[in-house]
């Protein structure tokens, strides 16, 4: 197996959890609360490994600096997330999402220099085909092309920040380890995602009713319940920041990348199992692209 291809499958099987646990959240409480209890949680988690390891901030000012950027943008990447899992549908907009790890290869040939052999080139491309088939239906032929749901619009944004954060992350990784870097971007997230919270709570409106509030869909799940997986949510997004965040210190970016984005094979079996979503052929074959394209990622 690869370096890397371990860690990054471990971040995306807590990711594809998290996907779920988020679900079941925001359709309850809505997409800003869950994502505030859930980056509560994940920084709590990170300060008590940073004090148990004898870790503290990155000390250079500017590894300092990236790190607290690049947490920011990785609070806009979960509000919309969020916000697209609380739409739905979760079997497709999981799979979107996950077209980061696709765009991860690609900045990281350009941007990074790394290399791929002529078949993980080829895994890379059937895994991001894949994904773009889960994302779009076929309604008479390609012309009938469109996105599947409103979610699916909120979703690529937040595939586009995950790989702004997947790439730019790397960096600083390297520079003062992951732990510092975790740390420090984890307290930006909070920070932000929090302060987004409370600023929509002083300014009322339609839209923020709309965030702060559930779906019928998540009707049937108590508040307590619904905080709790919420929590969880938290809890296992900050195991899969650890196990990703090794990853990149140790591994090519674009393999650690790529393996995360695994995760919707989790989310699309609680989907279709717990909420009865049905995909089409397309996003079947799609899933399968995902799959496949990993598996030729990790031959040698």
């Amino acid at each position: 197996m690869p370096l890397g291809l371990d860690y990054g499958l471990i971040a995306a099987l807590c990711w594809g959890s998290t996907d779920v646990m988020a679900t079941v959240g925001s359709r309850r409480l809505g997409s800003l609360p869950v994502a505030a209890i859930a980056q509560g949680t994940s920084l709590l988690v990170a300060i008590l490994l940073a004090i148990a390891l004898g870790e503290t901030l990155p000390t250079d000012p500017g590894t300092l600096l990236q790190s607290l950027f690049f947490g920011a943008v990785a609070a806009g990447a979960y509000l919309s997330f969020f916000t697209a899992l609380r739409i739905g549908p979760l079997a497709v907009v999981s799979p979107v999402v996950a077209a980061y790890g696709g765009l991860t290869v690609v900045l990281a040939v350009i941007l990074r220099g790394e290399s791929l052999t002529p078949l993980q080139g080829f895994g890379a491309a059937l895994a991001t085909a894949g994904v773009v088939l889960t994302g779009v239906v076929f309604d008479g032929g390609i012309r009938g092309t469109r996105i599947v749901g409103r979610g699916v619009v909120l979703s690529l944004v937040a595939m586009l920040l995950f790989t702004i954060l997947t790439v730019g992350l790397a960096t600083p990784i390297r520079a003062a380890g992951w732990m510092p870097v975790v740390l420090a971007s984890r307290l930006a997230n909070a920070a932000t995602v929090w302060l987004v919270l409370g600023v929509l709570l002083a300014v009322r409106s339609r839209r923020t009713a709309a965030l702060l509030a559930g779906s019928s869909a998540g009707a049937a799940t108590s508040p307590t319940r619904a905080a709790g997986a919420a929590s969880l949510a938290g809890l296992l997004d900050v195991v899969g920041v650890f196990a990703f965040a090794i990853g990149l210190e140790v591994a090519p970016t674009w393999i650690v990348g790529l393996a995360s984005s695994f995760g919707p094979v989790v989310a699309v079996i609680a989907a279709v199992t717990f909420w009865r979503e049905r995909l089409r052929p397309s996003q079947w074959v799609g899933l399968a692209g995902i799959m496949a394209g990993l598996v030729a990622v990790a031959l040698p």
